[in-house]
């Protein structure tokens, strides 16, 4: 910082991809603080840094930062550029690096500290690579088919669709940037990342529908190579800053996505820019009947291991078991399904560990399970024709007489919002409100968004639609979200039901058009923790037609003493 007159660098969560899990060499930012959550930024001065995390994480980061050196900040409560401004008074030279930052995020920080002799240093090498002696190589992860009868249409379809589109806004080429929306539109996955099975990559894709991608042709044999084709055109990773010099405009890129660094370089060259959304990422969302199947075979046999896991614990005294004891079996039981990896890291929060939203449970933080106290489960699994993703919250015997209330209050929200039908235009916006009424009556709320995207097969996180109050994609028929309003006591305990539904066509009078949801997944919720007295008649109907529908769905493929919790645990409330 010193050699380049910086008075502070910005070190943000993201990859190139702008992605939210990134590779071991990119993670530059736990590397530095020692936070590992999936989202959030350091601002490092000479005499302060702050870490800048949302409601999901400020347990979690005062656990993980040493206090000593690094403050955390709450987020998007404070402003970075707010913080800079007191940080820095006299003004001074902010450095970052332009492949971490997307060109709308960049604006938005420059506009904000007009005025305050504070300035934006777009700079030519990372400065924590600079002192990161042991930073890991790379991932060149082997790439993958995905089937033509699991994606529902051929990948040379896909792109001749989607350069029929570009081609009609009179825009040339567009660049992708986003793995998961070039792994969709190539029929391809990958093991690059843990978790998220996508190929690590850049793409230009042109009006005549050949496409240019930019990976470490080390990942692609043979028969992948045949599958893509020869309009697609497989170049090293470090081709495309002269690949992009050298292409004809106008060229389409998502300033919310793509990286600064990119678009710099396409304006020295005077190339034309035609702002506008990844043309894959509403495509993608708008998952075909193939997807649909995939996902729902992909839950099914989720549902049979979640059935077999609650059964399992039921059946444990639990002091017996650590949440480490419980991830393990989960995970058996999913492999015994049939997953190629999980989705993400498994939640498993025991009691106060519960109230830590995005908890990860390691060697030091493994807690014995207590009786009467909650377990709360966030879970799922990656199958080879879908993707899955789950919360259930337990008692672990009888229940804790203050969980109650909330608990039922969170399920009221979870239903009110399965229960939803609305008019198209509709976004999660519009929506978020209903899975929280509940919680609000009584003076709660909760610090994250109601839902997010799920991709078929793909990353369980996935853009563009969201039930939030920053939602604002209209919601679409094939779109999957997940439904998931919780409550957190720290110190206390933790709730979050979830189930993921998809947007489908719903009953209305002649000459409307509605949508609604029709739910995935399929798993018991916890009877013993419900107040029937809160509950409507027509919230009891929706929760005991979901309970039939799960035991019928379920049952074939159980026994013993799993088939007999199962019909227990889905007896009708009344």
């Amino acid at each position: 910082m010193a050699r380049q007159d910086l008075a502070a660098v910005i070190v943000p969560r993201a990859d190139v991809h702008q992605g939210e899990y990134v590779a071991d060499a990119d993670a530059r930012l736990a590397w530095l603080t020692g936070f590992t959550g999936s989202a959030g930024f350091a601002i490092v001065c000479t005499d302060r840094a702050g870490v800048f995390v949302d409601g999901r994480y400020r347990v979690q980061v005062r656990d993980q930062l040493d206090l000593a050196h690094f403050t955390p900040v709450n987020w998007p409560e404070t402003r970075p550029s707010d913080w800079l401004r007191e940080a820095l008074p006299q003004g001074g030279r902010v450095g970052f690096d332009p492949w971490l930052h997307a060109r709308r995020e960049i604006e938005g920080m420059e506009t904000a500290l007009e005025g305050s002799g504070i300035g934006l240093i777009a700079l030519e090498a990372n400065p924590v690579d600079a002192v990161w002696p042991d930073r890991p190589a790379p991932p060149v992860g082997a790439a993958r088919i995905h089937p033509e009868d699991l994606a529902g249409e051929s990948a040379a379809a896909k792109r001749a669709r989607l350069a029929a589109a570009l081609a009609e806004k009179g825009q040339a080429a567009a660049l992708l940037t986003l793995p998961d929306s070039i792994s969709w539109l190539l029929n391809i996955r990958g093991s690059d990342l843990p978790k998220n099975p996508v190929v690590q990559s850049f793409a230009v894709l042109s009006d005549s529908g050949h496409l240019a991608l930019f990976a470490d042709g080390a990942k692609f044999d043979d028969a992948l190579r045949a599958h893509l084709g020869s309009d697609v055109t497989i170049l090293p990773p470090e081709a495309l800053a002269s690949a992009l010099t050298d292409l004809e405009g106008p060229v389409r890129l998502d300033p919310a996505s793509a990286p600064e660094a990119a678009v710099r370089i396409l304006e020295d060259a005077g190339t034309t820019i035609a702002r506008g959304p990844d043309p894959a990422v509403l495509p993608k969302a708008r998952k075909n009947d193939a997807e649909l199947a995939g996902m729902r075979a992909a839950h099914h046999r989720d549902g049979v291991a979640m059935v077999r896991l609650l059964s399992w614990l039921d059946r444990q005294d639990p002091a017996t078991l650590t949440e480490i004891d419980v991830v393990r079996r989960l995970e058996d039981l999913r492999r015994e399904a049939g997953i190629l990896d999980i989705s993400f890291d498994t939640i498993m929060g025991a009691g106060p560990n519960g109230a830590i939203v995005h908890y990860r449970v390691t060697r030091g933080t493994d807690r014995r399970l207590e009786a009467g106290g909650l377990l709360l489960i966030d879970s799922g699994g990656q199958y080879a024709d879908g993707t899955t993703d789950i919360t259930r919250t337990v008692a672990l015997g009888a229940p804790r007489a203050d969980a109650v209330a909330p608990f039922t209050a969170v399920l009221r929200g979870m239903i009110a919002l399965s229960r939803a039908r609305f008019p198209k235009g509709v976004a999660g916006a519009h929506l978020d409100a209903l899975a929280r009424q509940f919680l609000w009556a009584e003076g709660l709320d909760f610090d994250h968004g109601t839902g997010h995207g799920v991709g078929a097969a793909l990353c369980v996180h996935e853009g563009p639609a969201r039930i939030s109050r920053a939602g604002d994609v209209a919601l679409e028929a094939g779109m999957i979200l997940s439904n998931e309003p919780g409550y957190y006591r720290e110190g206390a305990f933790g709730i979050r039901i979830e189930n993921l539904v998809v947007v489908t066509p719903a009953e209305a009078e002649p000459g409307r058009s509605l949508l609604g949801f029709e739910t995935l997944t399929l798993c018991p919720i916890d009877r013993r923790l419900i107040d029937m007295d809160a509950l409507s008649q027509a919230e009891i109907a929706w929760l005991d037609a979901y309970h039939a529908r799960v035991r019928a769905a379920l049952s074939p493929d159980l026994q013993g003493a799993d088939l007999d919790w199962l019909v227990a645990a889905t007896q009708p409330l009344a």
